[in-house]
C-alpha cells in the first residue's frame, strides 16, 4: 500500500474546489490512457460539495462521461430517492448534470427494490465481480479514483471502529448495528478499498483533526478504520486547515493557499 500524501486547504469551500480540479484531472487521465475509468464517490457535506464543484467547473465537459463508471464507497440501507442516501445527493449535485450513462452508474438498493441488506450487498459484489478484469487481480475492479470522507471516530465508508464489518473481506456487505444513524448500510470493504489504485480522504472540520492524526500515525485500521484507507499506488489526505490542525510536523505537509 502506498505511504499517504497530505494536502492542505485554506477552508472547506477550497477543499471543495481543489479537490473538485483534481478528480477531474484524474479522471481525464485515466481516460485518456485507458478509454473508460472507474470512480467512487463519497457522501458527506465535502463530498458532495465536491461533486457540486465538478457541475460548476468549465472543465467538466473534458471528462467523457458517458465512458465512466460510477460506484459508491457505502450507502444508507434507505429507499431510493430519501434525501439521506448518498446516491440522492450524488445525483442532485452532480449526476443529473451530465451525461452519464445509467447503465454505468452502480447503485447499492435499498429495501425498496425488496431485498434485505445482505441481498443488495451480495448484489453489489456481484456488479463488481463482473466489471473486474483480469489485470485488476481481485472480485472487484481496481479503481481509478475511490473518494472517502471520514467521521469524527475515524471511520471510512460505513467501516467503524472495533465493528465487526471491520474483519469482513467479501467485496460488500450489509452493516447492522451502525453507531451513526441509521443502523443499516451497506458498504465496500477494506480489501476492495485497499485494491483501487488512488484513495483519497477527504476531510474538513475542527472535529475531524484527531481521526487526522491517529489515522496518518501507527495507529491500527480496527481503532481507526481511516488508517487502513490506502491506494495500491497513491493515497491522498486533502484536508482544510482545521482538520490537518493535529497532524504532528513529523509527518510532513504540503501546504496550499
Amino acid at each position: 500500500m502506498s505511504v499517504p500524501t497530505v494536502i492542505i486547504h485554506r477552508d472547506a469551500d477550497m477543499l471543495a474546489k481543489a479537490v473538485a480540479a483534481r478528480v477531474i484531472v484524474r479522471i481525464v487521465d485515466a481516460q485518456s490512457a485507458k478509454g473508460s475509468a472507474h470512480l467512487v464517490l463519497t457522501g458527506g457535506s465535502v463530498g458532495i460539495a465536491t461533486l457540486a464543484e465538478i457541475a460548476a467547473s468549465p472543465a467538466r465537459d473534458a471528462i467523457d462521461w458517458r465512458n465512466l463508471d460510477i460506484w459508491w464507497g457505502d450507502e444508507r440501507f434507505l429507499p431510493a430517492g430519501d434525501s439521506e442516501r448518498n446516491e440522492t445527493g450524488a445525483r442532485k449535485a452532480l449526476l443529473d448534470h451530465v451525461d452519464v450513462d445509467p447503465a454505468r452508474v452502480h447503485v447499492m438498493r435499498g429495501p425498496d427494490s425488496g431485498m434485505t441488506a445482505e441481498e443488495s450487498a451480495e448484489a453489489y459484489a456481484e456488479e463488481l465481480r463482473r466489471a473486474a478484469r483480469p489485470e485488476d487481480h481481485g472480485p472487484a475492479p481496481a479503481f481509478d479514483l475511490l473518494m472517502l470522507g471520514m467521521g469524527p471516530d475515524g471511520h471510512v465508508a460505513s467501516l467503524f471502529p472495533e465493528h465487526p464489518a471491520l474483519y469482513d473481506t467479501r467485496p460488500a456487505m450489509a452493516v447492522h448495528g451502525s453507531p451513526k444513524p441509521p443502523p443499516t448500510r451497506i458498504s465496500l470493504s477494506f480489501p476492495v478499498i485497499q485494491g483501487a489504485n488512488e484513495v483519497w480522504v477527504v476531510a474538513a472540520g475542527e472535529e475531524k483533526a484527531g481521526a487526522v492524526r491517529l489515522a496518518l500515525s501507527d495507529s491500527g485500521p480496527m481503532q481507526v478504520p481511516a488508517a487502513g484507507a490506502r491506494g495500491r499506488r497513491r493515497t491522498f489526505f486533502l484536508l482544510d486547515r482545521a482538520a490537518a490542525s493535529k497532524i504532528p510536523s513529523s509527518l510532513g505537509r504540503i501546504s496550499s493557499p
